[in-house]
């Protein structure tokens, strides 16, 4: 019995992070006068695919979440490529400047993304990137970059220099240590990083409504708003079944990192 409470708080949690997926769901199968009615039913009583057929037939969905996985993991990448060697270097060479640079990239984070909008516009057009996907995945590098550098910071300082030290007593160089002693284990966190990466950049909605105008390249996001009537009043059921596809591909890709993780973080263990 001692077990029960727990199991139940475990159960109530659950059902409450599910609760939005599985009213997606419902929505997305319901007919418009069911959707219509003012005592909402949990369970569909005539489940229907036609709010699919309606979603892939007025928008291009699959063109769309081929260029929000593009830029997701574009960015995703050259994040973590740009702040695992710098995470090594602020938390490993302790000084005035690497100081400023923590600094730096906390006192960045305190500021909303609406005020910097306009001056990446400006940049963007001058170099003549805006409406183009690399534009906005160097956009997307621009906000995720210092939190990742911030977090990886965290796991470089969880290492300690001793296993360094070891692998230089045995003849090993400062690359060879970080290659085979430090970079093992920083996997939990370079994993978790890419994941924190990836899932902004496939979210990410702002910037996409600025430096995007062009339908032809515009990511999933954008294309999800395009299910409007003519007065702007959304299209719940077709908007329901496009937003329910949307979310597979992320899903798809947490459970991959996921094992990752936790092989990474048991590897870590381990070694450590």
């Amino acid at each position: 019995m001692r077990r029960v409470p727990p199991y139940l708080a475990l159960f109530a949690y659950v059902v409450f992070l599910a609760f939005p997926l599985l009213w997606l769901l419902s929505t997305a199968l319901k007919t418009p006068q069911e959707m219509a009615l003012t005592s909402p039913t949990w369970i569909p009583r005539e489940p229907t695919l036609a709010n699919f057929a309606d979603a892939f037939g007025e928008q291009d969905l699959v063109g769309a979440a081929l260029r929000s996985l593009v830029v997701a993991l574009s960015s995703s990448l050259i994040t973590v490529l740009i702040s695992l060697p710098a995470a090594y270097a602020m938390a490993r060479y302790r000084s005035l400047v690497s100081r400023i640079a923590v600094g730096w990239v906390l006192v960045s984070q305190v500021f909303p993304f609406i005020l910097i909008v306009i001056p990446l516009f400006l940049i963007m057009r001058d170099l003549e990137l805006v409406n183009t996907l690399p534009g906005l995945v160097a956009v997307h590098v621009t906000f995720t970059l210092p939190f990742a550098l911030w977090m990886l910071q965290g796991y470089v300082r969880a290492v300690p220099r001793e296993l360094e030290e070891a692998a230089a007593v045995d003849g090993a160089g400062r690359l060879r240590s970080i290659a085979s002693v430090v970079a093992p284990l920083l996997a939990p966190g370079v994993v978790a990083t890419l994941l924190f990466a990836f899932i902004s950049s496939w979210n990410e909605f702002l910037f996409a409504l600025v430096f995007l105008q062009d339908p032809d390249v515009m990511t999933l996001p954008l294309t999800l708003v395009r299910f409007t009537g003519p007065e702007g009043v959304a299209r719940l059921g077709p908007l329901a079944a496009a937003s329910l596809m949307a979310t597979i591909p992320s899903l798809i890709f947490f459970a991959i990192i996921q094992r990752r993780l936790k092989s990474g973080l048991m590897a870590g263990a381990v070694k450590g």
